[in-house]
């Protein structure tokens, strides 16, 4: 493990007024109202006592995205909202009138879904989300994956209706081809990562995970226990980003610690920490925590993390498959949780803060503290589950 405190000089000012509109308060209205049309169940807040002890610490809390929708991952939030709210805008524009949620299977509106083609690059999850709400939209989907996509999450794309376009190289080069195809082709991009030039559809992805974030605030207050700490784990920083972002804004001053956790082989924001700026990093050996393999910030998420994270960690690979294990295997009376290869990176990352006494002083964890981590999704490709479970170090 490697820990990073955030030493930028922008450490701690505050977020742009564009992000304070974008990730605040205000917002979740909005974002309710849209996802009423997804029928999302509430996911679980866990609190695990006997983990909690384990890890000498005052609680654990742990926000279960497993069961989120038949995605089995918080993702379902991001790509699909953005997919319902671009249909929506573009009816509206079309039509010369607002158009409300309620109008999605309307013939006016689904016409001009019809004309629509959306597209982006994917580990597995944000794809299929993406595919989830062209199909509930009535709009084309053409999603593209990098040769590290396991075939059963491409299949599970395919389910959905989307045409799906396999390319050589990693997460980065698929967001690069996306990109470049859909401009040619006049395809709305629905990415997850954001770069100069490219931010309001990425930013309208990082607000429909403000759904996950607005129950978390109102379970952990119904169980009177305010985080202290947040681990969040990152790939292009999208997620830990909106979290970060909306509980600054709603809790203010009493806000908790971010901690921000990566793969080692794969630590774009660790190492843009280091560097005082946002860089892409050379790709290395894949790693097993496939859906944060990511290696250049997004731009969005970098601008609001170099401010609200108070540090970075990488961690190897046994950590993420310890966790796999220990949520499987729980001892009583912490619930089963069923975390993937990639869901329980964060987990990991406190898991190994808190057995070390220079990271725990270092990040104020102590016997008091209670901390919040995601379990980002499931079991997305049930044959590698097993096969990973299979291998975990006990």
């Amino acid at each position: 493990m490697q820990l990073q405190l955030n030493t930028s000089p922008r450490y701690r000012a505050p977020l742009t007024a564009a992000d304070r509109a974008l990730f605040g308060p205000e917002v979740i209205v909005e974002v309710r109202q849209i996802m009423s049309c997804l029928d999302y169940p509430v996911t679980a807040l866990h609190p695990m006592s006997a983990f909690a002890r384990q890890l000498e610490i005052g609680a654990l809390l742990i926000k279960d995205e497993s069961n989120r929708s038949p995605l089995g991952s918080f993702k379902a939030l991001g790509g699909a909202y953005a997919v319902v709210r671009w249909v929506l805008a573009e009816a509206a524009r079309r039509l010369g009138r607002a158009v409300a949620v309620n109008e999605l299977k309307s013939d006016a509106v689904r016409e001009v879904a019809r004309s629509i083609t959306v597209t982006c690059a994917t580990d597995g999850n944000h794809g299929r989300s993406v595919a989830a709400g062209a199909r509930l939209t009535g709009c084309r989907a053409v999603i593209y994956v990098h040769a590290g996509v396991s075939d059963a999450r491409v299949q599970a794309i395919r389910d959905l209706g989307a045409a799906v376009v396999r390319i050589d190289g990693s997460y980065d080069d698929s967001v690069s081809e996306a990109a470049r195809v859909g401009q040619i082709e006049g395809r709305v991009l629905i990415s997850d990562t954001s770069w100069p030039g490219y931010e309001e559809i990425p930013a309208t992805v990082m607000q429909g995970y403000l759904l996950m974030v607005d129950e978390v605030i109102d379970q952990s207050a119904a169980c009177g226990a305010r985080p202290t700490h947040v681990f969040l784990q990152a790939g292009v920083g999208g997620f830990a980003a909106a979290t970060a972002a909306h509980l600054s804004l709603r809790w203010e001053e009493a806000r908790p610690r971010f901690i921000v956790v990566e793969p080692e082989r794969a630590a774009c924001l660790f190492h843009s920490a280091v560097a005082h700026r946002r860089i892409r990093i050379e790709a290395a050996e894949p790693t097993v925590m496939s859906m944060l393999e990511c290696y250049e910030p997004s731009l969005i998420a970098w601008r609001i993390l170099e401010r609200l994270a108070d540090a970075f960690i990488t961690i190897g690979e046994t950590p993420a498959l310890r966790v796999m294990q220990r949520l499987a295997e729980p001892a009583a009376p912490d619930p089963f949780v069923l975390s993937g290869e990639s869901g329980g990176a964060g987990l990991a990352g406190l898991v190994e803060c808190a057995s070390n006494a220079r990271s725990r002083e270092a990040l104020g964890i102590d016997n008091d503290s209670v901390i919040l981590t995601f379990n980002t999704e499931g079991a997305t490709d049930r044959a590698l589950y097993d096969a990973l479970l299979a291998t975990a170090p006990k």
